[in-house]
């Protein structure tokens, strides 16, 4: 099996730090992932547990855990037959926090934004 890590490593250099911050923001941007996160932050689960907790497909899941270790937010550990997940970095658990802080002060603002909701549904022209 081949890894694309060279091909993304070498992209780093053509990045420039608020690529990079915003690339780390969008492995936060979609609901499961978040959920994911919440659920490691409170203890390591395999995929099996996270099925069952989340209600979603084994595969989709799965997806969802590819790309938050890919991106270096969640790690797996063996423990027998199974995989077992956790949170990689516990700022990330603190980031969550923050955000959730946010949220309460905010939600009115967040979920009545007309850009965001525009990118959401792939028309925004990535212009910030």
């Amino acid at each position: 099996m081949t890894s694309n890590l060279p091909i993304a490593a070498s992209r780093a250099s053509e990045l420039g730090r608020t690529e990079v911050l915003a690339t780390f923001f969008a492995g936060l941007s979609d609901p499961t992932r978040v959920r994911i996160l919440e659920l490691l932050a409170a203890e390591s689960l395999t995929v099996s547990e996270l099925v069952d907790r989340l209600g979603l497909a084994q595969g989709r899941v799965s997806s969802h855990l590819s790309c938050l270790r890919w991106c270096g937010y969640v790690e797996a550990r063996v423990e027998g037959r199974y995989n077992r997940y956790r949170l990689v970095d516990e700022r990330v658990r603190e980031i969550i926090k923050f955000g959730e802080a946010i949220v309460r002060d905010n939600a009115d603002r967040l979920t009545s934004c007309l850009v965001l909701e525009t990118e959401a549904a792939g028309e925004g022209d990535g212009e910030g």
